[in-house]
């Protein structure tokens, strides 16, 4: 087990005909791949959706396999000529989902963590905690221990519940621990993708502190090429696993993307400066100056996630992270959800779907949606709300089941009585056919997310709540996606959004939440 000498001296990657087909799959999520990276080298990792850039990652981290008996591996993959497992703390890895990285339940001692395993002598362990959590932007060179925080996850005190943390901000605490660590290879996996604007650029720049500073190797897996191409020196695009090529291109970032632009806008990477066709909105629906049926209202909301405590005989209600919400949400007409990490946005629309009570203020659903249900959606059973409010975690595990992505797909439909024949549909649509007999949880993270999406529309709700849809999609899935959001605004259903992807909220039109 590499230890705290080895500092964050530099990692080698060889692959040779290395493959890796999970359990219960028939194709391989990699084959055939051949890759060579140099100590210090900085590699962006591109590809579509399914090309296997996430099961690269855990394997280079060692971590690939673990719970799974009947995968399947080929070839070799080694890092300094080690075996990946043989190697664990040489590599640190953030994961897609950055929630299932949270260890400690305080955000200094969860940044600590992987240092203290590596043995760091205690005082450097909190100097890094220091300035790993300022590089990342949750906490500012001088606050003190019990300083509040803002929106967007400045000056948070060290002692800060890390369950009190904002999905972006998870993001930014995973981030953190790794930098910590001073591995000799860092393995990000989406690490912008739940970020605002700011963020986005302040978790890349911390990124390429580190990497100045300690000369480790990077691998970076990120759809959108513009926020790293001036970080890394080459750029490696995977094609999908079942090919078995392993390669589609690799060198320099200029000479990638200017001698194969056309063939990577086809194979969906997002290259700077392109944004793909989708399905414009027809119905007049799509004006929001257009009156639509209201389905729900939200008057003066205050929002949180904690739940009430109570003293005594009385009951204290939570702090809100967000007051004073005024909302409508319409038939056929879209809400976008918009703000920094940290302002509530996922909470209020957690609570606009009925899954979380207001602390203050109302949420009440009109006739044509409630349906003899009742005013209140917090108040429904849970038949009653899934058929009438769809929710779209940010974390699609969340909703996952089963063990098998054709049960995931009919379980809502058959739990509510129906038949299950818009299922081929989705599952067509948001090309999840070879997957069906897949298990959810094996799938790669843009996979997931479609997934969860389809589970969701299988049950025909009137009002679609959406936590960060696009997330992990590659430029073909994306538009896939959004005309597919477009169809069902157009028919009828109230689309609400929770979303850092400007360019999503423009292909769905209708009116902004901003939070601040």
């Amino acid at each position: 087990m590499p230890t705290a000498d080895d500092g964050g001296r530099p990692a080698a990657i060889t692959a040779q005909g290395w493959g890796w087909r999970h359990a219960g799959r028939t194709t391989p999520a990699v084959a055939g791949l051949d890759l060579d990276i140099r100590p210090g080298e900085r590699v962006l990792m591109l590809g579509p959706s399914g090309s296997g850039k996430s099961t690269l990652l855990h394997a280079l981290a060692g971590v690939l396999g673990d719970d799974e008996d009947d995968a399947d591996e080929s070839g070799s993959l080694l890092i300094d000529g080690a075996p990946p497992r043989e190697q664990r703390g040489r590599a640190g890895l953030m994961q897609q989902d950055p929630e299932t990285q949270v260890v400690l339940s305080r955000l200094a001692d969860d940044v600590a963590f992987g240092a203290e395993n590596l043995a760091v002598p205690r005082d450097e362990i909190w100097r890094r905690v220091h300035e790993a959590l300022e590089d990342v932007g949750l906490r500012d060179s001088g606050s003190g221990a019990g300083s509040g925080s803002g929106p967007a996850g400045r000056g948070l005190a060290l002692d800060h519940p890390t369950s009190a943390l904002s999905g972006g901000q998870k993001q930014r605490l995973a981030l953190a621990g790794i930098l910590a660590m001073r591995p000799g290879l860092i393995l990000l996996d989406e690490p912008t993708a739940n970020l605002d604007p700011a963020g986005v650029l302040e978790v890349r720049d911390a990124v390429a502190r580190c990497l100045d500073k300690t000369g480790a190797t990077l691998v970076v897996v990120e759809h959108r090429v513009a926020v790293w191409k001036d970080v890394v020196d080459r750029i490696v695009v995977l094609s999908p696993g079942s090919s078995g090529s392993g390669v589609l291109f690799d060198g320099p970032p200029d000479q990638v993307l200017g001698q194969a632009r056309e063939l990577l806008t086809t194979a969906g990477v997002w290259v700077p400066g392109y944004v793909p066709a989708t399905r414009p909105r027809t119905s007049p629906a799509s004006d929001p100056a257009v009156p639509a049926a209201m389905l729900l209202a939200a008057e003066n909301l205050a929002v949180s996630r904690a739940k009430a405590i109570r003293q005594g005989f009385r009951k204290v209600p939570p702090r809100a992270v967000q007051t004073g919400v005024h909302a409508v949400v319409r038939a056929g007409q879209a809400l976008t959800i918009t703000g920094p990490n940290g302002a509530g946005k996922s909470t209020v629309a957690l609570t606009l779907g009925g899954l979380l009570a207001p602390v203050a203020g109302t949420v009440s659903a009109a006739v044509e949606l409630s349906r003899g249900a009742g005013i209140d959606p917090y108040k429904w059973k849970a038949k009653e709300l899934i058929a009438r409010i769809g929710t779209v975690f940010q974390e699609p595990e969340h909703q996952f089941v089963t063990s098998r992505v054709l049960d995931e797909l009919t379980f809502g439909p058959r739990h509510l009585g129906r038949g299950d024949e818009r299922v081929d549909e989705l599952v067509e649509r948001l090309r999840l056919t070879h997957l069906v007999d897949a298990n959810p949880y094996t799938l790669s993270g843009g996979e997931k997310r479609r997934l969860s999406v389809a589970t969701v529309l299988a049950a025909h709700p009137q009002v679609l709540i959406l936590d960060e849809p696009t997330f992990g999609q590659d430029a073909n899935t994306w538009a896939e996606l959004a005309s597919l959001l477009s169809e069902l605004l157009d028919a009828g259903t109230a689309v609400v959004s929770v979303t850092h992807d400007a360019e999503f909220t423009h292909a769905l039109g209708g009116t902004e939440l901003r939070l601040t």
